[in-house]
């Protein structure tokens, strides 16, 4: 059974209505997903194996979504399997002094995957037409002036090209937005509140940024539209049952994958005997 989460229509015209955050994907319950998810967290292990031994690809994976719609949560269970060498994974803030002195770009260029690698972006460059469209204050201060529609869509149309650069120069990009009810990301931030082991994920910003919870929305979903395109389309996640959205970013890296057809280098035709050399000396030493 598959689990794929709904792809943004690249034609602009979509909307968060018709996306359920209580989506199950077809699945009864958690323990029916199980083997689902324990089946492809294997299988992305070995194809993780592969991408590493061809370099041909890159992938960097995009996580997107409010406070606590369980971005950590993904990154800890889906990727469990993977091999630490060939992962790296960043988590985007605010914009440090020197950040804000470059273009707004050059820190995810800089923190790119290399091809045979799978980087994750814990939030992104598209902080920097979300966040800071609700709060311009956060922009550097010529930009600041020009915190207008203007502004966004041309950032809309660098980081279109930005990722399709990326895309002809063979790195994948996988964009998941988590999409969270209002109500659903209250009950994690009490839980939050109640376990003092969770004290420290929590902030006085993740509540009085609910007061902005509308505006947030409509800017998510102009975004997804401006972005959504061909080379770089976006996944939509139920995010109101992690367990959903683990399943689906599992789904969605494994046939992305599988769909390289990658395979092991092989050796060229003139080491192949000195390969057997090499055989016949270490049986002798073993």
């Amino acid at each position: 059974m598959r689990a794929s989460p709904s792809l943004w229509p690249v034609n602009g015209k979509g909307s968060l209505k018709n996306c359920d955050p209580a989506d199950t994907l077809g699945f009864r319950d958690k323990r029916g997903a199980k083997h689902k998810l324990k089946a492809d967290i294997v299988a992305l292990s070995g194809l993780q194996d592969v991408l590493m031994a061809s370099a041909r690809f890159g992938v960097l994976v995009v996580f997107q979504g409010t406070d606590g719609a369980g971005k950590d949560s993904a990154i800890k269970h889906v990727m469990s399997g993977l091999n630490p060498q060939g992962v790296s994974v960043h988590a985007f803030k605010q914009p440090s002094e020197e950040e804000l002195r470059h273009p707004y770009l050059w820190r995810a260029a800089i923190a790119l995957p290399e091809r045979g690698r799978i980087g994750i972006f814990n939030r992104s460059y598209y902080e920097d037409v979300i966040v800071v469209r609700v709060h311009p204050e956060l922009l550097a201060p010529d930009f600041a002036k020009q915190a207008k529609e203007t502004l966004w869509k041309r950032r809309f149309r660098q980081i279109n090209e930005f990722e399709r650069s990326l895309v002809e120069n063979n790195i994948i990009v996988l964009k998941f937005y988590f999409n969270l009810s209002k109500k659903e990301q209250a009950r994690r931030l009490l839980a939050r509140l109640r376990e003092p082991s969770k004290h420290w994920k929590f902030s006085a910003a993740d509540v009085t940024q609910r007061k902005r919870w509308s505006t947030y929305k409509r800017v998510y979903e102009e975004t997804l539209n401006a972005t959504s395109t061909p080379w770089a389309p976006w996944y939509v996640l139920p995010a109101d049952h992690k367990w959903v959205s683990h399943l689906a970013i599992a789904d969605v890296l494994v046939r992305r994958l599988r769909a390289l057809r990658l395979e092991y280098p092989t050796l060229p035709s003139e080491s192949r005997g000195m390969l057997r050399a090499w055989m016949r000396q270490l049986k002798k030493e073993a």
